[in-house]
């Protein structure tokens, strides 16, 4: 057998590997417009937060419960996100079978449970943090558990997410440092960072 023919084969087997052990449908279309959606919640939640005043104003929140503002607040993010996961599970299931990976299998219910874990732990506590008046902790925790999600995932699909992952949870702490700004890093950890690994992931593996 000659060595390209050996190099061939070699490729086919590391292939094969990868398909059984990885989750590799990941749609990088999808963490584009996720990160799209995400900016557009973000402008949203600026004039609902700075309606007449500028970046620097101070916000007062009823801290004994849930406002008007808050409430507004939860329904921009929760529209983000359902728009991002619904995206995010057309273009995966167009792209497995294109593929021709199974969508539900034993490598995508790993990915699913190792991202869930952290989100709904993280989660949990957010709404305990909004319910409890600390709300300018809720950016920092929101970055710091998503990425310790795309870090926890990253074993079972794309490495590029572990990277993606560090530099959401690296925000997260900056957000926490500097809280008058939580805003402006949650924009750029779920808007700009998604846009620009989302064409990364798109250039890299989709095309």
């Amino acid at each position: 057998m000659k060595d390209n023919e050996i190099q061939d084969e070699l490729a086919s087997i590391r292939s094969m590997m990868e398909r059984s052990s990885k989750f590799i449908s990941l749609s990088g279309l999808s963490g584009v417009l996720a990160g799209v959606y995400a900016l557009i919640g973000a402008v949203c939640a600026y004039f609902i937060l700075y309606p007449h005043t500028g970046w620097h104003a101070t916000i007062h929140f009823n801290n004994n419960g849930v406002n008007a503002t808050t409430t507004s607040l939860i329904i921009v993010a929760s529209g983000v996100l359902i728009a991002s996961i619904a995206t995010g599970i057309i273009l995966t299931v167009r792209k497995a079978k294109q593929k021709g990976q199974s969508v539900w299998g034993r490598t995508s219910r790993q990915l699913l449970y190792n991202m869930c874990v952290p989100l709904f732990t993280g989660g949990a506590l957010i709404l305990i943090l909004i319910w409890r008046g600390y709300f300018g902790v809720v950016a920092p925790a929101s970055l710091i558990f998503y990425g310790l999600a795309l870090i926890n995932a990253s074993s079972i699909t794309f490495k590029d997410i572990h990277y993606l992952g560090i530099s959401d949870i690296l925000l997260g702490l900056l957000a926490a440092i500097m809280p008058g700004y939580g805003l402006l890093f949650w924009a750029i950890g779920f808007g700009l960072l998604h846009i620009v690994y989302g064409s990364i992931m798109y250039i890299k593996y989709d095309r």
